[in-house]
């Protein structure tokens, strides 16, 4: 009589990390996630720990969790993984304001953002 299970989200062959309040915008965090999206989970790990920007230390973390999901959680096999999918989506806005001339404020926004990254075992 319980509740009914939820249905599972990612395939047989797949592993998913999320990370939630990334605290970046996601038009910045977008940058990242195209440069890796589509890759070779080993490449994008090279690729994401000589990147510039950042907030590429954070999308490691995301995709060394999702490569250690498909390892432990669903038995696949590390060396045939490839990303599959990189999503950003909006999170939260904390909303400040500066103070102006003239007793005025200026609205100042800090964004943050959302990430999830799916793997998938590559057919050999």
């Amino acid at each position: 009589m319980g509740q009914q299970a939820n249905e599972k989200r990612v395939g047989d062959n797949e592993a998913r990390a999320y990370i939630k309040n990334i605290r970046i915008s996601p038009q910045k965090l977008n940058l990242v996630a195209q440069m890796i999206r589509g890759q070779k989970a080993e490449k994008a790990l090279v690729d994401l720990e000589f990147s510039r920007k950042r907030v590429a230390q954070d999308v490691r973390k995301a995709l060394n969790s999702a490569i250690a999901n498909a390892e432990n959680n669903h038995g696949l096999d590390v060396d045939r993984l490839v990303i599959s999918e990189a999503s950003v989506g909006k999170s939260i806005v904390m909303r400040r304001f500066r103070a102006r001339a003239r007793g005025r404020g200026a609205k100042i926004e800090k964004f943050f953002s959302n990430l999830t990254i799916v793997v998938r075992e590559k057919d050999a």
